[in-house]
């Protein structure tokens, strides 16, 4: 969790799940993202089931060589309207200052629609090598 970003941090959480971080910060400073859905799951742990990924990618670099699971920017910028924020979910152990930090981020690109036609756009997205699910 403290490796340089772009590392990724698979961990098993509460015994049961499989669960996968970014590491988005600089070396030795505890900053990630956790990765909780993707175009087919929603959940952490379902998202692993449905990349068929865990633990074995833990430190691994998030790039095409080294693990297999990288982060593709194509340059997209979505308006802050098809985000939405909320306070996190699932930590009232982190106190009444860091369960309510509103760092649950929520992407709804209808949300960002005024009404007009959109054009045809390509997102970042989680991607797994040739031949992988």
């Amino acid at each position: 969790m403290c490796a340089a970003g772009g590392v990724l941090y698979g961990y098993l959480c509460y015994g049961v799940h499989e669960w996968l971080n970014l590491v988005v910060g600089p070396q030795d400073w505890p900053a990630v993202v956790l990765i909780r859905g993707v175009a087919a799951a929603s959940g952490p742990g379902r998202v692993t089931r449905a990349l068929k990924i865990g633990r074995e990618l833990n430190g691994v670099e998030s790039t095409p060589a080294a693990g297999g699971l990288w982060l593709e920017d194509h340059g997209v910028h979505e308006p802050r309207s098809a985000v939405t924020v909320t306070p996190r979910i699932g930590v009232d152990d982190a106190g009444p200052l860091g369960a309510e930090k509103r760092w649950r981020f929520i992407f709804t690109p209808e949300a960002g629609d005024e009404g007009g036609a959109r054009p045809r756009r390509r997102r970042a997205r989680l991607s797994r090598g040739p031949g992988r699910v």
